[in-house]
């Protein structure tokens, strides 16, 4: 269990995140943003130091956040000026119910992240899938919790460009995979497939 009770349990801090922006290449960085569980409401974010970047809970913002965010002398409107604060979706999150909220979030959050409670559970993945195609997110989408580098593929055509992977996941080895895949068989928020299977799709219908 983390000693600060802020944090949220199931996503334990780390220090390293893997980065593959869109266009770019993968790399290793320093993980300046701490995923917050939301439950003390303001006062605890509040003891949280100014300048550390905070993940709110998705629910947390709808239920405090949006409406301390028009005050512009809270601690929330501070972090939106400070791009210290950004959200981070449940699983279970049914974001297309909350269309106007995310709207208004791209002017707000720095960083969006979606939660894995469990490395087989894969709803996060729809969730970052529908924030590209449906919201055209066109900022950072995380991958937090349980998050094994058998789902880093999946991940970064699903709509993911950073990962914080589970501590017990060796990074060099993460980074590696993104040289496993040469020929891109489907359409994603990265690419077209590429040119080679459509070529070979074309023969084998003709």
């Amino acid at each position: 269990m983390s000693e600060n009770p802020s944090i949220k349990e199931s996503s334990i801090q780390v220090n390293s995140i893997l980065l593959y922006p869109k266009g770019g290449k993968p790399s290793i960085i320093a993980n300046e943003w701490q995923a917050w569980n939301g439950i003390e409401a303001e006062a605890s974010l509040a003891q949280i130091n100014q300048d550390q970047k905070v993940l709110a809970p998705f629910q947390w913002w709808l239920s405090h956040g949006q409406v301390k965010a028009q005050d512009p002398d809270s601690e929330v409107t501070k972090r939106i000026q400070n791009k210290t604060i950004g959200v981070w979706f449940a699983a279970d999150e049914d974001i297309l119910k909350h269309h106007e909220v995310i709207e208004a979030g791209k002017s707000a959050w720095a960083l969006v992240a979606a939660d894995f409670p469990i490395f087989r559970d894969g709803r996060s993945f729809s969730t970052a899938a529908l924030l590209r195609e449906r919201f055209n997110w066109s900022g950072e989408i995380r991958a937090i919790g349980d998050v094994l580098i058998d789902q880093l593929i999946l991940g970064a055509r699903s709509g993911f460009d950073s990962f914080a992977l589970r501590a017990d996941q060796d990074l060099d080895i993460a980074l590696k995979q993104f040289d496993l895949f040469t020929v891109t068989s489907q359409n994603s928020w990265r690419d077209r497939r590429s040119q080679l299977n459509e070529r070979l799709n074309g023969h084998l219908s003709s």
